[in-house]
């Protein structure tokens, strides 16, 4: 499997491209901005993009949509109770952003298979940083989207947010195999292992399981 990062934007927003081994097909995980950079690397790598997946609505994960789609045809996806996020003008204006201006062509839903790029993804419902926040699991892969960080979490105080239904998200992602490599919408890389033994935020959430 590859997974290449490009870092975009104003916010640094990780951007992924996620292929099957030899498949020659790619999805793009959260274009947040620079969509003409993400296809160039698309056209280096010799991939073609099937799909876009989005991990929540917020501007800073779709910038970069509209340019992409419509250089390539791809499909996007993402959950349905943050396409409100994608419209709201009031929320873009504020973080110094136009609008997205594409529609979704799918909803996503908890548990969810997809067959993409040679590859089997799976959606979990994960609300807390946004309505329809997702996190994207793929072999040893989660895709958190704002989520979990390195040594963080999402922030709650944005349209969509809730303390209660973030750590109830993070109960869930914490729970997977320690070795699970995490692919967060904006820092460095790291593992569920890794976050379950330094990341405060989680310490409370542990002593549940003890």
């Amino acid at each position: 499997m590859l997974i290449e990062t490009i870092t975009v934007g104003a916010f640094e927003t990780n951007c992924y491209i996620v292929s099957g081994s030899n498949s020659g097909r790619a999805v793009v995980i959260d274009p947040g901005a620079e969509g003409r950079r993400i296809a160039g690397r698309l056209k280096q790598l010799n991939i073609k993009l099937e799909t876009i997946v989005l991990t929540h609505g917020h501007p800073d994960h779709i910038m970069g949509v509209k340019e992409l789609k419509e250089g390539t045809g791809a499909k996007v996806l993402m959950h349905e109770d943050d396409l409100d996020l994608v419209k709201d003008k009031r929320l873009a204006f504020m973080l110094g952003m136009e609008q997205a201006g594409f529609e979704p062509d799918e909803f996503l839903k908890d548990g969810q298979d997809m067959d993409l790029a040679g590859l089997t993804l799976k959606v979990m419902h994960t609300p807390g940083h946004s309505k329809g926040s997702i996190c994207i699991q793929c072999q040893d892969a989660l895709f958190s989207g704002d989520l979990l960080f390195c040594q963080g979490i999402g922030r709650i105080d944005l349209p969509g947010g809730s303390e209660a239904q973030i750590m109830q998200s993070l109960r869930q992602v914490i729970k997977l195999p320690l070795e699970t490599k995490v692919y967060p919408g904006h820092g460095p890389e790291t593992t569920i292992e890794a976050e379950r033994q330094g990341n405060l935020y989680i310490a409370d959430l542990l002593r549940e399981f003890r």
